[in-house]
């Protein structure tokens, strides 16, 4: 009698098919958190030797919403495989050309769904193969960050640029020979003038791929230098795949092409040995020429006996028209940009004291009226 209940059909499906299909549905939906950290455990001992240092919570929390995707999709398509009903449908019909002979095929809606699934679990593995890729570069950059080569910072962002690159090209072309069943091979030889145009799009970001790798190679600058190129100042936070990220000194963000900073005059300010200040001081007309020989001396003594300057030296510049001007020229050695705006103060603050010192004062624009002579 049971058997014979469940053996009813209502809208093309017995009663044993839905019961199966909710029952898979349920079990899916329970367990698919689970399964999906229990095959992430599993997963991370293949890495547990090369991942170490890392927590095995970080693995986990990558790898978890991708396998609970895919189990979720893997659970779909058992439930929806119980039915008949409507999966025997004729959505739409098309002729296939086999041995040069036009031959009608019929898509039915159970075959649509096949594709569509398939399409999604082959995006779910890339996806799961990416967040592997994604751990790996978190492993060895916490190893970078901990050594002391800055290059590690830079090259680890990088590689794992371009890894997900070549996985994103590899699951397109699979996705176009399983699910869409294209020849990749025919697709790339046969695009002709398509292709060209392709390549003549392509072309910034080849140049900006190859100028990636130049930088790696010449090593013009690494992860936290201060560099200047075109008149843009900033330190470098990443280089990527196409642009490096820098962070200017009032922090904003600025992103520039790979090939603007190799192209463009760059100037690394990290690792010049000396900061150079050089300014004119204009000091008041009335100042007696003792004094600003006096200003002079005590200014270069103070540069000399200052160990945070270097080959300081004060001069008599110039007569402007307001004022005489004192050139001051000297070298920080600090390359750290507060400390030197610190010394390049105490500097300041010192020639101010010393021009007061020595009865005289910084000049402004002024301008002296002539009385006119009596006429005779």
């Amino acid at each position: 009698m049971d058997n014979q209940f469940f053996q009813q059909v209502f809208w093309g499906n017995t009663i044993r098919a839905y019961c199966m299909f909710t029952g898979i549905i349920l079990l899916g939906l329970l367990f698919k958190r689970i399964v999906s950290r229990f095959l992430s455990q599993l997963l991370f001992k293949l890495f547990k030797k090369f991942a170490d240092e890392v927590k095995i919570d970080t693995f986990i929390a990558l790898l978890l919403k991708p396998f609970e995707f895919f189990i979720t999709l893997a659970t779909l398509y058992l439930a929806i495989n119980q039915l008949k009903h409507p999966l025997g449908v004729e959505v739409f019909h098309y002729h296939k050309l086999v041995d040069k002979v036009k031959v009608l095929q019929v898509f039915t809606l159970g075959e649509l769904l096949d594709k569509i699934f398939l399409f999604l679990i082959i995006l779910s593995f890339f996806w799961i193969i990416l967040r592997i890729i994604d751990f790996v570069a978190h492993v060895f950059m916490y190893r970078a960050i901990k050594s002391d080569n800055k290059a590690d910072d830079q090259l680890v962002p990088f590689l794992k640029e371009l890894f997900k690159f070549i996985i994103y090209f590899i699951g397109f072309f699979v996705l176009l020979g399983y699910v869409f069943e294209v020849n990749a091979l025919s697709l790339i030889t046969g695009l002709g003038i398509g292709g060209i145009a392709i390549a003549l799009a392509a072309k910034e970001t080849l140049e900006n791929l190859i100028a990636s790798f130049t930088i790696f190679i010449d090593k013009p600058f690494t992860v936290g230098d201060l560099v200047k190129v075109d008149g843009i100042e900033g330190a470098i936070e990443k280089v990527g795949f196409r642009s490096t990220v820098l962070r200017s000194t009032d922090k904003t963000t600025l992103i520039i092409p790979n090939r603007a900073m190799i192209d463009g005059v760059l100037e690394n300010m990290t690792r010049r040995n000396f900061r150079r200040v050089k300014f004119n001081i204009g000091i008041i007309y009335e100042t007696e020429a003792d004094m600003i020989k006096k200003i002079i001396t005590e200014i270069n003594q103070f540069l000399a006996q200052n160990p945070d300057t270097t080959d300081g030296v004060a001069t008599f510049d110039s007569f402007a028209d307001s004022a005489l001007n004192i050139q001051i020229l000297y070298l920080v050695e600090n390359p750290d940009f507060n400390t030197y705006l610190k010394i390049k103060e105490e500097v300041n603050f010192k020639i101010i004291e010393l021009v007061h010192q020595y009865n005289s004062d910084f000049a402004y624009p002024t301008q002296r009226q002539v009385a006119d002579k009596p006429k005779t």
